[in-house]
Order: C-alpha cells, then sequence, then structure tokens
C-alpha cells in the first residue's frame, strides 16, 4: 500500500502540473469495480493493485482521473483531454481490458 501512495502522489503531482490542474487527497484502495474515481472535491482515489501493471497504463488512471478535474464526465471533451497528455491512451486502456483480471491474481 505505501509502494502504491508513493508511486501515485509522484504521478499524480506531475501529471496534475502538466495538465493544470489541482487535486484534493490522494487514497489508495482496494475497490473491486473500479482501477481509480475521482469525486467532485477532486480527491482521488487509486485501486492499489494498479502497480503491477505496466507504468503506462498506471499513468493512463492517472491523467483519466485528473482529467475529471476539467471534464466530470466522460464525454468526447473529456477524452480529448486525456488524449491532449497520451495521445496513445486507447492502447493503455485496451491494455487494462484485457489484462486488468490478471492484477488480482497477485498476492
Amino acid at each position: 500500500m505505501e509502494t502504491a501512495r508513493s508511486i501515485f502522489t509522484q504521478k499524480a503531482a506531475y501529471y496534475a502540473r502538466l495538465m493544470g490542474v489541482t487535486y484534493g487527497r490522494i487514497s489508495i484502495r482496494e475497490q473491486k469495480t473500479r482501477w481509480g474515481s475521482c469525486s467532485s472535491k477532486g480527491n482521488l482515489n487509486f485501486n492499489w493493485r494498479l502497480i503491477f501493471a505496466p507504468e503506462e497504463v498506471i499513468d493512463y488512471i492517472v491523467v483519466h482521473e485528473l482529467a475529471h478535474r476539467k471534464e466530470m464526465n466522460h464525454s468526447k471533451a473529456f477524452y480529448n483531454v486525456v488524449a491532449s497528455v497520451l495521445p496513445d491512451y486507447k492502447v493503455r486502456e485496451k491494455w487494462l481490458k484485457e489484462n486488468g483480471e490478471k492484477l488480482w491474481n497477485y498476492i
């Protein structure tokens, strides 16, 4: 959990600066149905099991959640924000859809 906290704290700070957004606190959880979430107050939640995913996938989840600070939905405008930071986000998203279940097999 501490490893996950460190990774997500560093990545959120980096990408938030890059994207020009702010966020509240970061929580590390073992969510059963989500890899991450962003509350209306800007608090970020990340599933600790993502630390077993490739770094590119972790980056995608962080950028995805931070993009909600600009667009609190999954509209075309939201995905344009994601694509402005990670033009290949669909490849990363596809990896997670195809391999995410395997992340539950660790520990």
